[in-house]
């Protein structure tokens, strides 16, 4: 079968990231990553089903991997040769329509007793992410023995898969895995009615941050960068209350907080800062209009970051990092709600906010390498989310 498939090549990786450093997105045309034809994958045990994808989105850590300047953490956590992909929207054998959750935890590892975090409904923290009758994968699309979204079938636990309700598009499911992990993300700290909270970047996973924010907290001020136009209106129409260019942040904070200066950075600030950025400079200007005692949420893949974390201990600031999705207990004006699958929460903003309209562009696989220049460079281009389409493969390719 067809499938886009990153091999372990040390000469590759060399290769991808010099690429990749010149010009994002570029580690496709020299590095690990060929469109190749694939045995399919086969059924690791009971409980197992082949998914044939619809959509599969290319998020921030797929172009980290394919420009290799992905963390090395992630080396015992990963199996070669694997195929990418875990934003996933398919087909099983019997037509029905599935949103993958990629997590493979101690169910689909078939692991008994679970983990402590697997019995509380905590998959993202399970503790066999390596282990079990699978190699390691910390998610499909990261593993060599389920394949991934990026090819003409997967195969994934009973456990990983949701039921999509006939009213969605198969736009709008693609976006379920990547607006579960904004809810996660945005129910990590506790906001209160009339909190400001700032959002750092208006990507994919900033834009869904703010609408998972929006949908939890409506009373909450919101408080966006974004540097282009098309993120701009976006991030007004998800909710944020002022969108500023990155470099007017610290000026709005001030002007709705009435914080001091000290240096360049605020004396107070905000009590809750996302970083959707990942980057050096991103977390410093998180840090800066943090108030004391205030938290930074890092959401998505960070990487390999240097920065000055004085102001944590100076200041007592949090640094939280928010990964993935499990099961959310939603508290609003000091009343629990009943804990909730996030990937069921995620299915119900992905309706409200529609969010399948951050889909700005699909590609077939055999143009992978114009799919993921253009997700590097979505923002200037005026998209958010690009995707692979798979619609028509499965008819040219069967299995």
């Amino acid at each position: 079968m067809k499938a886009l498939q990153f091999q372990r090549s040390i000469p590759r990786f060399a290769a991808a990231r010099v690429a990749g450093a010149l010009l994002p997105g570029r580690g496709a045309e020299v590095g690990p990553l060929r469109l190749t034809d694939i045995d399919p994958p086969g059924s690791p045990g009971p409980g197992w089903h082949r998914v044939r994808p619809l959509l599969s989105g290319i998020c921030g850590s797929d172009l980290a991997t394919v420009d290799a300047v992905s963390s090395s953490w992630f080396e015992p956590i990963v199996s070669f040769p694997f195929v990418p992909g875990h934003e996933i929207v398919g087909q099983l054998d019997d037509g029905a329509r599935v949103v993958v959750e990629p997590v493979l935890a101690c169910a689909a590892r078939d692991i008994h007793p679970v983990c402590d975090a697997c019995q509380v409904g905590e998959t993202q923290s399970c503790e066999h992410i390596a282990h079990g009758h699978l190699r390691p994968g910390l998610q499909t699309g990261y593993c060599a023995d389920t394949g991934g979204g990026w090819s003409v079938a997967l195969v994934a636990h009973e456990s990983q898969l949701h039921p999509v309700p006939d009213e969605l598009s198969d736009e709008q499911a693609v976006m379920v895995e990547p607006a579960a992990c904004a809810i996660h993300a945005a129910n990590t700290p506790t906001i209160y009615p009339g909190d400001t909270v700032v959002v750092i970047g208006a990507g994919t996973i900033g834009l869904g941050v703010i609408a998972a924010v929006h949908a939890l907290e409506p009373d909450a001020h919101v408080i966006a960068t974004a540097k282009y136009a098309e993120q701009r209106a976006l991030a007004t129409r998800l909710g944020a209350d002022e969108v500023v260019a990155p470099g007017g942040l610290i000026r709005a904070v001030r002007r709705r907080t009435g914080s001091m200066m000290t240096g360049n950075r605020l004396a107070s600030g905000v009590g809750v800062v996302f970083d959707c950025v990942g980057s050096a400079d991103s977390l410093a200007q998180a840090l800066a209009v943090t108030r004391p005692q205030g938290e930074v949420v890092l959401v998505g893949m960070a990487g390999q970051t240097t920065v000055d974390l004085t102001p944590l201990w100076q200041r007592e600031i949090r640094l939280s990092g928010a990964y993935a999705y499990g099961t959310e207990m939603i508290d609003r004006d000091g009343k629990p709600y009943d804990e909730r699958r996030t990937f069921d929460l995620a299915f119900e903003l992905v309706a409200r906010a529609d969010l399948g309209r951050l889909v700005g562009a699909t590609y077939p696989l055999d143009r992978y390498r114009e799919a993921l220049a253009h997700a590097a460079d979505a923002g200037r281009r005026g998209t958010v989310k690009v995707a692979f389409d798979l619609r028509g493969e499965r008819e040219r390719d069967r299995l």
